[in-house]
């Protein structure tokens, strides 16, 4: 899958990129249907999972199914980061190290290589930073609610 979007526009498609920090490709391992929305499950190749709950008409117009490709679109401000992530409903705990603290004024991005190799960027303020005594190689687990993933295929 490229890093574009496709959308259709009088029978054809334009390529955009998308301003969100983190694209994961994966392949759907399991939709779980519901009432109104479906909890898609899209596995990395190293085999961590990232689980997003979108509508039961988003599942449909983007012809998800068991075994296809999609992508895992995550902005970087809906990702948080613990160092203790005990008791947590957030379907999406994704373990790993800081690679990288870029601070800013307010905030900060933090870039954490997940244990499959991939790199998932975060931005929290500064203040958080200093509270969780975050550095370079600090073990961390990434927190993503499963509604704050978006999906394309």
């Amino acid at each position: 899958l490229s890093r574009c979007v496709k959308i259709v526009l009088l029978g054809g498609y334009i390529k955009m990129t998308l301003s969100a920090r983190n694209e994961f490709v994966g392949k759907v391992i399991e939709i779980n249907e519901g009432a109104v929305n479906d909890v898609v499950k899209v596995q990395l190749p190293k085999g961590q999972v990232i689980t997003s709950t979108i509508t039961k008409e988003a599942v449909a117009e983007l012809g998800l199914a068991v075994g296809c490709d999609a992508v895992a679109v995550i902005k970087a401000t809906s990702v948080m980061i613990s160092t203790n992530p005990q008791g947590l409903s957030a379907r999406n705990k994704l373990n790993g190290k800081v690679v990288a603290i870029n601070e800013g004024a307010v905030n900060s991005v933090v870039k954490v290589e997940l244990e499959g190799g991939e790199v998932i960027s975060s931005t929290i303020t500064c203040e958080a930073v200093k509270e969780l005594g975050l550095t370079i190689d600090k073990d961390v687990t990434a927190i993503v609610k499963a509604t704050e993933v978006m999906v394309m295929a």
